[in-house]
């Protein structure tokens, strides 16, 4: 298929190439022209400008915006829909908040647009690894675009399948999740749920180091391996995981996480999920705790909280960033 890309960052240039391998044309635009020069080389068709972009897809179009949430990704929306035509489809695959994406899909529709909200999964890692998507929107465009959905997925891998599960498209790492918003309500979750996994990790591995404290008897101290202890655990543990494997690998490069000073932002889904928790009057103890836990960070630095900059490091490439900065 033909698709459209708008925002050749840490994610949007690696799904780029992953669909470039997957034999689809891809026309690439940000607004700094080094990425798309350096993805016209590897196959993708540049331009140097969103009308441009436009005139080199052909009908139906179809625009994939992987632009920050917020106000870039809004103004973006709003001039390519001054310039798509009906019938053609735009893609948010950002973290936009989902009471958003049922605003735009309304307002698009009325140009009989077709708007999709794709919350992506799979960080700095996805080329090879593959993205997990889940997708909101009408369904009819959304299996238009299947083949798009199965070259970014992982496909199924060396997954065993869930016995007892009928065969579908989750299994192969993508999913219909219902109307607009849905599929941004569901990354929103995927993120919350993400906060306290890593918050767990952290304070557990926090606990380890800190048994060599000479405040403690001195028959009850230990001096843990922390790197050793993370690789133990990846295999055969309950415990074991991605972001299991990416603490191994920082901890590896450097055992007391000396390379961060433990900063750790917050992207946005976090606060999303608790709000949602509020007006669903559901209990979200460990997420509300991790969310606070990552402002409580930016005034005091412990060792989970380098260990929590090192994971979000490990997947995304987030850097840490100071307040103000």
């Amino acid at each position: 298929m033909q698709i459209g890309m708008v925002g050749l960052g840490r994610m949007g240039a690696n799904m780029v190439r992953r669909l470039l391998r997957g034999g689809h044309e891809c026309v690439v635009y940000d607004r700094d022209a080094a990425p798309v020069a350096e993805l016209v080389k590897e196959g993708a068709m540049g331009s140097g400008s969103l009308d441009e972009l436009v005139q080199k897809l052909a009908a139906p179009r179809t625009v994939w915006l992987m632009l920050p949430a917020g106000e870039v990704t809004e103004k973006t929306v709003a001039t390519l829909s001054e310039r798509l035509a009906p019938g053609d489809s735009l893609i948010d695959g950002g973290n936009s908040y989902f009471k958003d994406d049922v605003r735009r899909s309304t307002d698009l529709a009325a140009k009989n647009l077709h708007y999709l909200d794709v919350g992506t999964s799979g960080g700095i890692w996805g080329l090879e690894r593959g993205y997990c998507l889940m997708i909101g929107g009408d369904r009819a465009t959304v299996e238009r675009l299947d083949p798009i959905w199965r070259t970014l997925a992982p496909g199924l891998g060396q997954i065993p399948k869930t016995e007892g599960r009928p065969a579908g498209t989750a299994e192969q790492g993508y999913l219909y999740c219902g109307p607009s918003g849905a599929g941004h309500f569901v990354k929103m979750i995927h993120n919350g749920i993400e906060y306290g996994l890593m918050q767990a990790y952290a304070e557990g591995f926090d606990v380890l180091k800190n048994a060599a404290s000479t405040e403690l008897p001195e028959g009850h101290r230990y001096e843990v391996d922390l790197g050793a202890v993370a690789e133990l655990w990846r295999r055969g543990s309950v415990v074991s995981s991605w972001l299991l494997d990416l603490t191994a690998l920082a901890l590896a490069g450097s055992a007391d996480l000396s390379d961060y000073t433990g900063f750790v932002q917050d992207s946005g889904e976090g606060r999303w999920t608790i709000v949602a928790a509020l007006e669903e009057a559901v209990p979200a103890d460990v997420l509300s705790a991790a969310l606070y836990t990552r402002f409580r960070s930016r005034h005091e630095h412990t060792f989970a909280e380098k260990m929590l900059s090192a994971m979000r490091h490990g997947f995304g490439g987030h850097l840490e960033r100071p307040a103000g900065g």
